[in-house]
This record gives structure tokens, sequence and C-alpha cells, in this order.
């Protein structure tokens, strides 16, 4: 379970405060996959951050699966981001001089996995890159340096994933088997999945959407699977 009670982060700027996030509250069970979206500039990409316990907020709390992370010191937030949070990034941020087989590795030699080696290697073939295990992110497409991403992001077995903008460098073929891949393991693995996106398609993929605009949510709707179309959720 995610909660945000009372969200808000406030950030200094050209001599007076600027309102990044405006009083967000909100839960999501586990399990779901939703996504955030609305107009750049609307907060998105700081909310994923807070929930990732990347920032701090200014006020209000956050409370991932029982704990609340808003209040954690940072060896303790460390700990816990790598134990219950994968995060996607939209740039990819691979190391560069490691293969994509090492870059899979690092969360996992941090946790003292004794099958790290094994564990990382069927995750990259579980992605498709079987073949890629050795090569640098230099030598990989954009698309298979978003799929090593996503193995490295999975690699601790995360209950939380969280993606901003994951299909946002890629092309729409691309980026549609980069969505494909995340639903399969979110099927397998049953993570809490939560996005970021400008893509109405895949939005609408989610089972939930959740539209911001000037840091507050505007709507927050359950997609229904039967009809074109979208049921209120509040």
């Amino acid at each position: 379970m995610i909660s945000l009670s009372h969200l808000t982060m406030r950030l200094a700027g050209g001599g007076h405060q600027i309102t990044i996030l405006d009083d967000v509250t909100l839960e999501i069970p586990d399990k779901q996959r939703v996504a955030i979206v609305g107009p750049s500039g609307s907060g998105k990409s700081t909310l994923l951050g807070l929930i990732a316990g990347l920032d701090r907020p200014t006020s209000g709390s956050i409370t991932l699966n029982g704990v609340e992370i808003s209040t954690m010191r940072e060896s303790a937030l460390a700990r816990f981001r790598r134990d219950h949070i994968g995060y996607i990034f939209q740039s990819f941020h691979l190391i560069p001089t490691l293969t994509a087989l090492e870059n899979v590795l690092v969360p996992l030699e941090l946790a003292g996995m004794n099958t790290a080696q094994a564990r990382a290697t069927e995750l990259l073939q579980t992605v498709g890159l079987g073949d890629r295990l050795h090569h640098y992110p230099v030598q990989l497409s954009g698309g298979e340096q978003q799929r090593v991403a996503v193995a490295r992001a999975f690699a601790c077995h995360p209950p939380i994933l969280l993606a901003d903008e994951p299909t946002g460098n890629l092309d729409s073929t691309t980026g549609q088997q980069v969505m494909l891949l995340l639903d399969s393991l979110h099927s397998d693995f049953g993570t809490t999945l939560v996005l970021v996106t400008h893509d109405h398609a895949m939005a609408s993929s989610m089972e939930r959407v959740i539209a911001l605009r000037d840091g507050r949510i505007e709507s927050d709707r359950l997609i229904d699977p039967n009809r074109w179309g979208t049921e209120p959720f509040r």
C-alpha cells in the first residue's frame, strides 16, 4: 500500500517559494497498476521521486507498506529503497563502464544475494537480452538499454515499481514492447506499478489514472477494461 497524506513540496526560486505539489492525499493499494498524467510542470515526476524517497517533502507524510519513509534517516531510507522499490528512469541511468550483466548485478550485490550472478542472468534472459549480457550501454539500442533498466529495477523482487516516462526516449514500437514487458513482469511478480506518462494509450492500459494539474490532483479514475471509457473514482 502506498499512502500519501497532505503531501506538499515547495522549492526556493527567484527569491520566493515555488509550490510544486500542493496538499496531495491519495492511496494506492497493493498490486494496482497506476498511471500519473498531466501537463509538463504539473508535479508528476516530483510526486514519483517523493514516493521513491529520492526527495524529501516540505510537509506531509509518505507511507509505503506500513512504513513511513518521509522521516527516515538517509541510511535507513537507502536500505528500504533497495529492498522495497524499483525505479526506472526515462534516461535509463545505466552505468556506462559496466556491462548489461554488471548493471543488473549492482543492486543484487548490494543486497548480499548469494546467487546474484544467476539471478541477473535469468532476468536479462527474461527481458530478451540473453545474448547481450556482456555488452556495454553504448553498444545497446535505446530499447535494449531500457530493458536492462527494467531488469535492474526488478532485480530484488521489489513490491513497488516506479517508472518515470519509461518509453519517453523510445520509438512507438519499442515503447510498446517495453510496456508489454512491464505488464508481463507485473503479472508474474504481483508488483504495484506506478508510472508517469504523457502517452494517453499507455495511461489507458493501466487500471487507474491520476491526473495532476498545478500540483494538485485534478481527477482520479478507475479504468473499466470491459468497455471504452472510464468510471469515476472520486
